[in-house]
């Protein structure tokens, strides 16, 4: 039998009970709390022993029918879905980490994650240890036995970064570490984490999920692969039938620290689901088009796109992404001055953060993302004064290139 398309594996999920009114979409129940008809099943919801809601800040119908849509689409052991991309990376380090430990990853990060490490985990006693992830054995000397975690984006945004995962989990495992990977770039519908040896993935569903900006949220994903007795933090839980980090992070942290996402946005983020793929494969075959043009442009100093034969990742990119590894770009103008003066002239593309929207959005990450950050430390993270980043949306590429065109004409 053939396996059955992403598609119609998310349209033909049941639900795990019938409504009342045979609703064809899953129905928003906003409810807050869940009543029993006996105080022994209340006791057994409350215990764990049975599945039924008890509290929407712990499960919710309407949520845990979209955690379900994406363990169909991914294959996972486990799914959490959370109130953003950083409360899912937030919730993971804190099941993880521990005082006295320490994460292995690069300084080419997102910047609010990048900041939750340095500042946030840190004070918790938790110690980041920066190295080049494309670099195996200098990745290998940063990892001990107080490593709680190998972390890692698999493009990262916005220095275009690609690392080959297969042999950085080989690094981890071989330490008896978990990958945790933010995939966030590419998504689930054309790349199975999992087979590249990631452990736990974080996802912003604010992105190519929601819709098109539809709502904000983010995944945890638990793929159920990696042995967990190595771990000093989950050791005491690897007698669950859950694996033990997705049940600390279910029991106890999710719930404590209260960032589950709302019915409203998993009932937007299950409608995207339904045409994720689509989506996708418009807005990567846009970007991998635009950046063929921008890159053939006089004015450009350079374009920074995986997918263009000659980039530094192009073959890596290729054997784990495909032809066309995402809607995000960078280019490169000749100064500041010109990055503002091209921006404040764009008429079709929107000045705006966020990723992966319906339509197309830039921004000078240097100015905005990491406009708090000192001079120093944007150095060490590869961000420029001259770089904008390009997030590709549905609209025809023939328009997105006469608007690049008009800005540049100055």
């Amino acid at each position: 039998m053939k396996e059955t398309k992403y598609e119609t594996k998310q349209l033909g999920l049941p639900y795990p009970k019938n409504d009342a009114y045979g609703a064809l979409s899953m129905p928003i129940y906003h409810a807050l709390a869940y009543e029993f008809d006996t105080a022994e099943e209340m006791e057994a919801a409350f215990c764990g022993y049975t599945t039924e809601h008890t509290y929407s800040r712990v499960t919710n119908p309407t949520v845990q029918y979209f955690e379900e849509r994406v363990k169909v689409a991914t294959g996972a052991h486990g799914v959490t879905a959370l109130n953003s991309g950083m409360a899912a990376i937030s919730n993971t380090f804190f099941t993880l980490a521990w005082s006295g430990s320490n994460l292995v990853t690069s300084r080419h990060l997102f910047g609010n994650t990048y900041s939750f490490f340095v500042n946030t985990l840190n004070a918790f006693g938790v110690e980041v240890r920066f190295c080049d992830l494309t670099n195996m054995d200098e990745v290998a000397n940063c990892i001990d036995d107080n490593t709680c975690a190998l972390f890692t984006e698999v493009i990262t945004n916005p220095q275009m970064e690609v690392v080959d995962l297969i042999k950085l989990a080989d690094v981890a495992h071989n330490r008896n570490v978990p990958l945790v990977a933010d995939t966030t770039i590419v998504p689930f519908c054309a790349f199975q984490a999992a087979d590249f040896g990631i452990d736990i993935d974080v996802i912003s569903s604010s992105k190519y999920i929601s819709g098109g900006a539809t709502s904000l949220g983010g995944l945890i994903i638990d793929y159920g692969n990696f042995d967990w007795s190595h771990s000093p933090r989950l050791k005491s839980f690897t007698d669950s039938s859950l694996s033990a980090f997705h049940f600390k992070l279910r029991k106890e942290i999710h719930r404590n620290l209260g960032a589950y996402m709302t019915p409203e946005v998993a009932y937007k983020q299950s409608l995207g689901l339904e045409t994720l793929q689509i989506r996708y494969d418009r807005q990567a075959a846009n970007c991998k088009a635009l950046a063929e043009k921008i890159q053939a442009m006089q004015d450009v100093v350079s374009v920074n796109y995986p997918g263009l034969p000659g980039n530094p990742f192009y073959e890596v990119s290729k054997r784990q992404f495909g032809a066309n590894p995402g809607a995000m770009m960078t280019f490169d103008l000749d100064s500041k001055e010109r990055c503002y003066n091209f921006l404040n002239r764009l008429k079709l593309i929107h000045r705006a953060t966020n990723l992966f929207d319906n339509r197309t959005l830039i921004i000078h990450p240097a100015s905005t993302i990491y406009g708090t950050f000192t001079p120093e430390q944007r150095a060490a993270m590869d961000i420029y004064d001259t770089t904008l980043r390009l997030s590709v949306g549905l609209e025809g590429v023939d328009d997105l290139m006469n608007d690049i065109c008009q800005a540049l004409a100055m």
